[in-house]
């Protein structure tokens, strides 16, 4: 696979940042109501994301060791502060909506995660590829929280309302509780799938566990005898 695409697939899949590797959650669980809510925040996080990895790939061998991590608090700042007035500027609602969540990018544990053991390693190409993917990875997880809440809860999806006025919804969806329960469900049923290609691969093609590979050509070994 390409790096460039592998970069993506893995932001989006492999290392999904909320639903993998279970970071930035303090805006997954919070702003999470609506699908546009989700889709907004997880859009101005990409946006951030993908200049910050290329400002610090471009200045990682000018930014002295020492003080990185404050540097790149700085610049995540400076992005985040522009980015905060043009949503506030163009798209008022989405800024009520989102609150103080918008400023609180400057510590979202994905940015600052991906600036220190990705960004400052690679080419800028690369970093901004790693931006993309895990800010695609980001808005995809918190969109689908959002529209499973808002289903669920107000049964409208994206404002519209989807089931009819004789189904009544299920209000702890737009409750802080909710949010718990439809990620615990998303991660629940992606950990499904995991298990289930986890076995398949160890059945069709080796994957370094000797003693699965042993026990299986044992048992294969066993039903031709017989």
């Amino acid at each position: 696979m390409n790096k460039y695409v592998e970069r993506l697939y893995n932001g989006i899949i492999k290392e999904n940042p909320t639903l993998i590797l279970m970071l930035g959650m303090c805006p997954t669980l919070a702003v999470s109501v609506r699908a546009m809510n989700g889709i907004g925040m997880g859009l101005s996080t990409t946006a951030v994301l993908i200049l910050s990895n290329l400002v610090i790939s471009l200045l990682r061998k000018v930014i002295p060791d020492d003080v990185r991590l404050p540097a790149y608090i700085v610049i995540v700042a400076s992005l985040v502060t522009v980015t905060e007035l043009l949503i506030e500027a163009y798209l008022p609602a989405l800024y009520e909506a989102l609150g103080i969540y918008i400023p609180l990018i400057v510590v979202n544990c994905i940015i600052l995660g991906r600036a220190e053991a990705y960004a400052n390693k690679h080419n800028p190409a690369l970093a901004v590829m790693d931006g993309i993917g895990m800010g695609l990875g980001f808005t995809i997880a918190l969109t689908i929280a959002g529209l499973l809440r808002e289903l669920l809860g107000n049964g409208t999806a994206f404002g519209v309302q989807v089931l009819p006025d004789s189904v009544e919804p299920i209000g702890i969806f737009v409750q802080p509780p909710g949010a718990f329960l439809v990620i615990a469900f998303i991660i629940a049923v992606m950990n499904a799938i995991g298990i289930k290609t986890r076995q398949k691969q160890l059945v069709e093609s080796c994957d370094g566990n000797c003693s699965m590979c042993s026990t299986i050509c044992d048992k294969a070994g066993k039903e031709e005898k017989a």
